[in-house]
């Protein structure tokens, strides 16, 4: 973008007045986008490091030049995509992965969002068919190491690796500054100077990055506005499509399913005392008694493909090492669109629950083979517990006993207690 005179530098009351516009749209057109939006003070921005648009987790930095050539639907985008960098948490995500590489995968996971919501994308704004649905997690790893894409804008809350150690000692520098000398109590976001159209000069130089402190506090900060802002769209009837499967994904409690399977294991134990009455031949006196309950444990799995060896023997062993601490007798029930060949296989307590030599699968899935077995039985298990991508058909009706989904994935289920695997 060439650089402009201050004689013909853009109005700034005219850019605001468009960016208040374009936010005004976003919260009636589009509820959840816009809540997200009204979070991010707005701060006009010059200089190499933001040619178009930016935010660190803390503000909206954008370059007037660069709104002043977009349509008042294109900056409604970038505005919904800065929001989006923040509210999905991709400022704490990153963890040891290659900054730029990084960069790219959140762009990638967040314009086809706001292009299926009907948002209309700036130019040169990443999109690739291939990644729609995906994570920026499972996008990473996808992109070549020499991708030499741009990103729509700057993500302005990491070190920048590409300054060398001179920018990092900068940043440091300021850093340091701003801990010793921002006022007790004030807000993250108070602590740049505002530049707006009443005389201020745009921020010229990049913000210092996030120390692990703030991160941690702005992530969770900005978890509690996609849910509220998620919530309200959902009451709304104005969320739907990908965007809320993945925001549904983001909110779920990534729970250890150790600890809440083992949980749910020991509570159908119930051994305990007993105070009936003994047989004669034991005596007049009545003393308590230890009585154990044998529980009956239903394992189904979901051979389908989309569950791996080494994720599928690793369930099994955790069940196993399960079945040791309480008297289970497990039945276990492969299944795909069907019941795999030889099942049901069973394991009493005393035997070790292995996985059967061949398992076949991969034609489709559907649940109710496994649950219509259940029901031709005598009785009623004690816990049903299904370990699944949850993308299958589902019965109608759920049963009169417990079941645990076990979820490899973003998929929701109808019923039952679903337990999001890490």
């Amino acid at each position: 973008m060439p650089e402009r005179t201050s004689a013909t530098l853009p109005d700034p009351s005219a850019i605001e007045t468009k960016l208040a516009a374009a936010r005004t749209r976003l919260i009636l057109d589009k509820p959840f986008l816009g809540a997200l939006v009204l979070r991010l003070p707005l701060r006009a921005a010059t200089g190499d490091w933001c040619r178009t648009t930016a935010t660190d987790a803390r503000a909206f930095y954008y370059n007037p030049a660069y709104i002043e050539a977009l349509s008042l639907e294109q900056t409604q985008f970038v505005l919904a995509h800065e929001a989006l960098h923040c509210a999905l948490s991709h400022f704490a995500r990153r963890g040891h992965r290659q900054r730029r590489r990084w960069d790219l995968a959140c762009d990638y996971a967040i314009n086809p969002l706001l292009i299926e919501d009907g948002l209309i994308p700036p130019p040169h704004a990443l999109v690739m068919p291939l990644y729609r649905g995906l994570t920026a997690e499972e996008i990473y790893p996808l992109i070549d190491e020499r991708d030499d894409s741009e990103t729509l804008d700057t993500h302005a809350y990491d070190l920048d690796e590409r300054h060398g150690s001179s920018q990092s000692g900068r940043n440091e520098q300021d850093l340091e500054q701003r801990q010793h000398h921002t006022p007790k109590g004030q807000d993250a976001n108070e602590r740049h100077t505002p530049t707006t159209a009443s005389g201020l000069e745009p921020r010229t130089a990049p913000p210092t990055p996030l120390t692990p402190d703030e991160r941690e506090a702005l992530s969770i900060q900005w978890r509690q506005r996609l849910a509220g802002a998620a919530q309200q769209a959902l009451q709304a009837g104005k969320l739907a499509g990908e965007l809320a499967r993945q925001i549904d994904h983001l909110l779920q409690p990534s729970l250890p399913w150790r600890m809440l399977l083992a949980r749910h294991l020991m509570a159908i134990a119930r051994e305990d005392y007993s105070y009936q009455r003994p047989s004669r031949r034991e005596g007049a006196f009545i003393l308590p008694g230890l009585r154990s309950h044998q529980a009956d444990l239903v394992v189904a799995i979901d051979t389908s493909g989309s569950i791996q060896d080494g994720e599928l023997s690793a369930f099994i062993g955790e069940i196993d090492a399960l079945k040791g601490q309480i008297r289970a007798r497990i039945t276990l029930l492969p299944c795909d669109r069907a019941l795999a060949p030889g099942a049901p296989f069973q394991f009493e307590p005393w035997e070790t629950f292995v996985r059967p030599e061949r398992l076949q699968g991969g034609g489709g899935t559907s649940f109710k083979p496994v649950f219509d077995w259940v029901e031709r039985q005598d009785g009623r298990p004690d816990l049903l517990v299904y370990f699944t991508d949850a993308q299958g058909e589902f019965p109608k009706r759920e049963p009169c006993y417990p079941v645990i989904w076990l979820v490899k994935g973003s998929a929701s289920v109808p019923w039952g207690q679903r337990i999001q695997l890490n």
